[in-house]
């Protein structure tokens, strides 16, 4: 049986994911700062273990991966898709928004990624990290402000590193990263933003939560073996040149 730890699985993309490698069969520890909503989520999901944690705590995620090897025997698969956009614009960010941004974004994934890599050494198989970026990395017509792109950017540039620092130890580390999703996120948007980002997607649709998961779960399945180190923009076509 697999283990694996989703981070932000209470969001609407955390769902999708845990739904979808639930039905893999895969043992999922779901980690939120939401506690309530992961009580919830354990209710009426066989093979889920809610961990309320604060993913920009060093020390509370140390003792996470603590926890789930000492339960579980290690962790074969680690999803870092917890995170947030802050929505102040250039050259106004105050110092505590950008310190807050890379700490829920990116710092939350490296001690995650920390964990992993100790928590996966002789388990069998490849391993797989995925970390779920952003469209926003790379694309510069769209709203995002600079604080989330970089958090975003730093993700992928950890992924490049990683994926090659562990191919010879069987762990593979990709990024996902999606443009338009409707998530939770979506509220941090005016109603005139999100039209014109919307409009922007040539399907005329945001894409959807099940979607993104599909492709986690294809990346942690035995096919996703073979890639590592790539960076997968889902973007409907939008940004091709």
């Amino acid at each position: 049986m697999k283990v694996a730890i989703v981070t932000g699985a209470a969001g609407g993309m955390g769902r999708a994911i845990t739904d979808q490698l639930l039905t893999d069969g895969s043992q999922v520890v779901g980690v939120d700062i939401d506690g309530p909503a992961l009580l919830t989520m354990a209710a009426d999901r066989v093979g889920f273990t809610p961990e309320a944690v604060d993913l920009t705590d060093p020390e509370a995620i140390a003792d996470l991966f603590d926890r789930v090897t000492a339960r579980f025997g290690g962790v074969d698969a680690l999803v870092n898709n917890a995170g947030t956009c802050f929505m102040s614009d250039f050259p106004d960010i105050p110092a505590e928004e950008l310190t807050r941004q890379m700490e829920i974004n990116f710092h939350s994934a490296f001690h995650c990624c920390q964990g992993a890599v100790k928590a996966m050494a002789g388990r069998d198989g490849v391993r797989k990290i995925v970390n779920i970026s952003s469209n926003g990395a790379y694309n510069f017509d769209v709203f995002d402000p600079p604080h989330y792109r970089a958090s975003k950017a730093a993700m992928d540039t950890l992924t490049k590193d990683l994926a090659r620092r562990y191919a010879r130890d069987k762990i593979a580390v990709n990024s996902i990263a999606p443009a338009m999703t409707e998530t939770p996120l979506f509220n941090v948007l005016t109603e005139e933003v999100l039209a014109r980002a919307i409009s922007a997607m040539p399907h005329g649709v945001a894409m959807q939560p099940d979607q993104i998961a599909a492709w986690v779960r294809f990346l942690i399945s035995a096919a996703g073996d073979v890639s590592s180190g790539n960076i997968i923009i889902l973007n409907q076509g939008r940004d091709v040149r």
